[in-house]
């Protein structure tokens, strides 16, 4: 079976620039949940984890069997030339043509794999398509139990969330002794600011890393845990 591993970056808006009904909307939903100015200024700045509110800067994907892949990311002020690093490709565009590689790729695989993709990459994946006008190849949110088409690790490591406590990637991989991403000191939060300093291949870089350890993840979940 042909499996594909596969992770993406967000950025979110800046709030400023969202028009004026929306901005009213996000204020009085924070304000029912945030105790503080503080923590509404916080989540103004977490448009990201939203489709509706941020977009796709990178998107990595790698063969499980074979390790080799490709990071489609945006890199929009910087003229960068696609390059390769230890057989994977890294090649630039914007978020419609990020997201057409993504689909014309993914379609000729039979299963994928993912650290959370159920609740975050994959439905962000499918409406950010449909707001760039792109067709899915690939239903990504197929029946949650049935992991023949979606490994969802998070999922699978949490039992389906019958676990108290579900920790995040590099959680899991400090226990399973696997290489988090998280240590070479750039994490999810920092992907906005990056983008900002056009730091674009650093993003890509990151993603992919996410998607290695996911990988080795993967394996050891496999190995130890499959039924």
């Amino acid at each position: 079976m042909t499996k594909v591993i596969f992770d993406i970056e967000t950025i979110g808006k800046d709030f400023e620039q969202l028009d004026e009904v929306s901005r009213e909307y996000l204020e009085k939903s924070f304000e029912r949940y945030l105790k503080t100015e503080e923590e509404i200024e916080e989540a103004k700045d977490q448009l990201s984890f939203s489709p509706l509110t941020g977009e796709i800067v990178a998107v990595a994907m790698i063969n499980q069997e074979t390790s080799g892949g490709v990071v489609y990311f945006q890199a929009p002020n910087k003229k960068i030339e696609e390059f390769e690093e230890n057989g994977v490709r890294f090649i630039p565009g914007d978020e419609r043509e990020i997201l057409s590689n993504f689909w014309r790729d993914i379609k000729n695989f039979r299963q994928f794999i993912t650290f959370n993709g159920r609740t975050f990459d994959c439905p962000y994946l499918m409406i950010r398509s449909a707001v760039n006008k792109v067709r899915p190849t690939k239903n990504l949110m197929p029946y949650r139990y049935a992991s023949e088409e979606h490994v969802d690790l998070f999922d699978q490591l949490t039992f389906y969330g019958a676990v108290r406590r579900k920790f995040n990637l590099h959680m899991w991989c400090k226990a399973f002794d696997v290489k988090s991403p998280k240590e070479e000191g750039i994490s999810g939060e920092d992907v906005k600011q990056l983008f900002k300093e056009e730091k674009y291949a650093e993003i890509a870089r990151y993603c992919l890393g996410d998607v290695f350890a996911t990988k080795e993840l993967y394996q050891y979940w496999e190995k130890y845990l499959k039924f």
